[in-house]
Order: C-alpha cells, then structure tokens, then sequence
C-alpha cells in the first residue's frame, strides 16, 4: 500500500500559496513531513484526509481515488489532528466506544472487544473510566491514536503529535509510533527535527509550500560528512561570524555562542570539524534549498 500524491497545489482565497505542484511517493513505514509553520505541512495533511479540495493535483492511496473516492478513503483513515477535541465529561471508554460505532463497529461485544485492545495499546485502560476533561497532554494524543487507529487504517496521519508534551510523555507517544509504523503507511508532519530523526526511514522537507528535499534521514546525513564545522563565539563577535561564513545554526553552550557552519572545507583554522545530524540537514535545505544536482535535474 503506496500514499502517491502529484502535482497537488492550493491556493486560498486571500491568495497565500500553501502548496505548489507537491508530489510525493510514500511506501509503508514511518514518513516524516518536515518544515517551519507555515509551511504547508497542515494543508497537505487535511487535502489528503479529505477535509479539503485542492485546486489541481491528484492523491492515490493504493487503488483508491482519494479525491474522487472520499468514502473509501476514510473507511481506510486514522488522522491525529494537531489539536484534539473531546468532550471533557465524558470517560475514554464512552467516547472510543462511539468512535468505534461510527467507524461501523456495529456489535457491541465486538466494539467492547476493540476498545479494550485499543486503551491497552496505548497503555490507558487504568484511566479507562476517567473523564477525558481529567487527561494531561499526553494522555489526550494517546487517546487521540487510539481514535485514529479504529477498524485498523493503512493511512495513518499524524499532524504535530509531540508539541507541547513534556519529556517523559513526549518519549512514550514516539514509542508509541514506532510500534504502529511497522503495519500502515504513517504520515507525520512536524517541526521538530528530533521527532524525524528518531522516528523515520524516509522524510520530505516543505518550504513555502514546494518539496525542497525528499529521501532517507540517514543518506541525507552522510551527504553532510565532511562540510559541517563548529566554533565557540562571543556574542560581539557572532554578526561577524554570521556575515562571512554560512551559519546554519547558533546554540548558546555555557552561555556562549556556538555556531556550526556549512562549508566544503575548513572555513578558518579556527573552526574545528562537526559530525553532521539532521538537523544540519534541515537548516542546509532550508537555507540554500535543492542542491545543484537537484536544481539540475529539475
């Protein structure tokens, strides 16, 4: 089961581009759908999840029509929205039980059946029969996956599912994830790099809504080895720094500045070599956008 999305383009009323000619090919497994906000990532999540019309393009979800075919579709949809509505006085079992009957769950000890399973899996049966308006954070993108899981999708949508969690429950949801990203194809769109980098095999990079980069977080990483380098600053000397050599990034370390910068060979004896990671990755592309190699293909 492929998500095949081509040409897709929106553009809103007010006249803001949110997507231009995006094509995609994303195979079973975790996807990571990265950019700033603004970018894009949430109008293509609600095209694809049939919430919204694009003006030109198409999405195929294996042999199904996504635009043509709503219904199908959605019998085959999880979607984690990025803000999660519940009814604050009403327990977790009730809700998911009534989400599993509008899913088409129509016998009620097969419906018993799946909640149970599904509040298991997402390690909420203690709280089974605590009101939703009682959740953390937490607890609520947990209930939210096991929303999204009923009648068991092979489309799976994830908009930012870590914002605001704290550590330890921002650590369970993404292990949360991984289990599910063995069976489905999981889509989850983000901004923050770190949820990419421990989640996904393949991953895209949206700008101002056009793809800049496409393809695996790892070989994405070794194409950096050997042209990121750091250095310790003052924060006299860091505008400087910012004008002559290509920063991608500045990170306070004890209070001072470090900055890692991009470049093919050692910037200044000064600077000594940095083992790239995706977040290098992420602020090459969004700074210079395609490669050359890209820009020449394209």
């Amino acid at each position: 089961m492929t998500l095949t999305i081509d040409d897709v383009s929106k553009t809103y009323p007010n006249g803001t581009q949110a997507l231009k000619d995006v094509s995609l090919t994303i195979p079973p497994g975790m996807f990571g759908l990265l950019g700033p906000n603004g970018a894009g990532k949430s109008t293509l999540m609600r095209t694809i999840a049939t919430l919204q019309e694009p003006d030109a393009g198409s999405v195929r979800l294996g042999d199904i029509d996504v635009l043509a075919e709503k219904q199908a579709l959605r019998k085959r949809l999880g979607y984690l929205p990025q803000e999660i509505g519940v009814y604050d006085n009403v327990t977790a079992e009730t809700l998911l039980d009534h989400f599993a009957t509008l899913k088409g769950i129509d016998g009620r000890d097969e419906r018993r059946r799946v909640v149970d399973a599904l509040l298991d899996r997402v390690n909420l049966t203690d709280a089974r029969d605590q009101n939703l308006g009682g959740y953390s954070g937490g607890m609520k993108r947990r209930f939210g996956i096991a929303v999204a899981l009923i009648g068991d999708p092979d489309l799976i949508i994830v908009d930012e599912p870590t914002a605001g969690l704290d550590p330890a429950e921002r650590v369970r949801f993404l292990n949360l994830l991984s289990e599910i990203g063995e069976d489905s194809v999981v889509l989850l769109s983000t901004h923050i790099v770190a949820d990419v980098r421990e989640l996904c095999t393949q991953m895209a990079i949206i700008r101002g809504g056009e793809i800049i980069f496409e393809g695996a977080p790892q070989a994405a990483i070794g194409d950096l080895e050997g042209q990121i380098w750091r250095k310790t600053v003052t924060k006299e000397t860091l505008p400087d720094h910012e004008d002559r050599f290509d920063v991608l990034s500045t990170k306070l370390v004890a209070g001072r500045p470090v900055i890692r910068v991009h470049s093919d060979g050692r910037p200044h004896p000064s600077f000594e070599p940095a083992d790239p990671d995706l977040e290098d990755v992420y602020f090459t592309r969004m700074k210079n956008g395609r490669s050359p190699e890209e820009a020449s293909v394209a």
